[in-house]
Formats: structure tokens, sequence, C-alpha cells
């Protein structure tokens, strides 16, 4: 672990990544890709100490609040998080100006902050994501090693949907010939369907890999599962899109779950779903500002 001061913490399209780095130990990981040029070894976590002071700065700023959105390249809910408390202090900057969050983590930990979430979502609003790629627990711990278990992230759904907070799943990736079967994608779409997901972020069924995370993935593979990396090898050379050979299968189902159960389902519904803002809301510290 080392410290960085930055000098902004919000994108143009406000969005936030409060580490650089990860310890989960997903096989699978784009985020270790080399175009993202991150200059320190992937699990030396790089922490934005002054976080919450430049997202203070940069919300009384704005003169509109919008969603705040966090997750996409490091997990907010990383080991480190339960000392530091950067994610948390984060979102009680959020909740104190009332702005809403939309917020993407592969870990039980988000729990600790319910009550934040909860607040938020009654300011403003909240929307919580949570990864899930395999429902079998073993197989679950070799790709994904350090991560919540995959029930105890489907309880993180049940536990908003009991709060009223809003739930999205992102159903990735689809490991080709290792977690890509019908059983697999029944099983996690029957925990959505449980949850009450509103929507679920699908690319299709399979993944991407490039320079950085191939290497990496395929050093994982063949530890993990001896002779494999040959397949992947004469099956995709150096294609950056890796598609299943059972996408076709697994597409229809997916398509006809989502459309019995009232679930939106394509990344462009899913992402405007979470970057609605709610036109009323109260009045916080933020509008007496104004």
């Amino acid at each position: 672990m080392h410290y960085s001061d930055y000098k902004t913490i919000l994108s143009p399209q406000n969005g936030m990544n409060l580490y650089r780095g990860c310890t989960h130990g997903c096989i699978y990981c784009d985020s270790r890709s080399a175009c993202y040029q991150m200059g320190h070894d992937f699990e030396d976590i790089e922490v934005k100490r002054n976080a919450p002071e430049m997202l203070e700065r940069q919300l009384r700023r704005k003169r509109t609040p919008c969603m705040i959105a966090t997750g996409s390249m490091c997990d907010p809910y990383i080991h480190l998080e339960e000392e530091l408390r950067v994610t948390r202090r984060c979102l009680e900057t959020i909740e104190r100006h009332g702005f809403g969050l939309a917020i993407l983590t592969k870990s039980a930990r988000i729990l600790r902050d319910l009550d934040l979430l909860t607040a938020i979502n009654e300011k403003a609003r909240c929307v919580v994501q949570v990864s899930l790629s395999t429902y079998d627990e073993d197989l679950c711990g070799k790709v994904e090693p350090n991560v919540s278990a995959t029930k105890e992230r489907v309880r993180v759904l049940e536990v908003m949907r009991d709060a009223g907070i809003p739930t999205v799943v992102w159903l990735c990736p689809t490991l080709p010939f290792i977690n890509d079967t019908e059983e697999n994608l029944r099983c996690l779409l029957e925990c959505c369907i449980g949850a009450d997901v509103r929507g679920i972020v699908c690319f299709g069924f399979g993944m991407t890999l490039r320079e950085g995370s191939r290497e990496h993935y395929y050093g994982e593979l063949d530890r993990l599962f001896p002779g494999l990396k040959d397949r992947y090898i004469r099956t995709y050379g150096d294609e950056y899109v890796c598609n299943s050979p059972n996408s076709p299968a697994l597409t229809e189902i997916f398509e006809r779950t989502c459309r019995e159960h009232g679930i939106i389902s394509t990344p462009e519904e899913v992402f405007a779903y979470m970057r609605e803002f709610p036109s009323k809301r109260r009045q916080t510290t933020f509008d007496a500002f104004m």
C-alpha cells in the first residue's frame, strides 16, 4: 500500500475511483491491462488519500446535483477500506450535499455502510450494483479467491431489496470452458429474480483479454486448470473478445428470462437507469450555499 494526493477525483462523467489496484485476486481482471498505465504492482494498492476532500470541493462547485458513480476500475470495498474508510467518508460527503450514488462492488463489506446508502436513497437516489459470475462456490473460490462468496453477495442484494434500495447485477465475465454453462446462468438468474433486481448488465457471454490481463489470466489457467490455456490459444488466438461457444443458447435464456420478469437487460437501458436523478429532493446543505 502507498498513498498519493490528487488534484481532482471526479471524471467528466462524474465517476471516481478511490483506490488504484486491487487485492480481490480475480484471475480475469481487465484492470490489469497495460492500457491503464498503472505504474506500480497491481496488488500494491494506491490510496487516494485526499479523495474525500477533493470530492467535497468538486461537489460544492456543481450547480446541479447528479449521480456519482464508483467501482468501475477498483472495488471501493477492498480489504483496506475496513481500516482506511475512504469510501465511507466519500459517501458521507455525497449524502451531505444531496447527490445520488451508483456504487459497484463484489464485497459484502458494503453492508457496513447501509445507514449511509439508505440516507442517500431517501434524500436523493442510490443504486447498488453487485457483480456475479459464478454460482458454484468452489469454482468461485478459484476464479475470484479473495472476494465475498456468491451467496454473500446475493445476501447483499436481498438486504438492499428489504431496505428499498434498487439494485443492478453485473453478470460478467463468462469464462469460456469454465463457467459458461446453462446451469450456472440459470442459477444466477434465479438469484437475481429472488432479490428483485431492477436491471442486469450483460455485454454478451464471454470475456476480454488484452496485454497485461491476458498474460496474468493464462498464468492462472496453467495453475488452476492445466491444459486449458492451450485450448484458449487454439480457439481465440490473440483476439480481444473471447465469446463462449455457448453464447447463442445462453443469450436466448438470458433475454427470455429478463423479459418474463420485467428486468431491464440491455447495457443502454441499465446505464440510463443508473444515471437518472430525481427531479424532486429535499433541501440540503448544498442548496444553502446557492
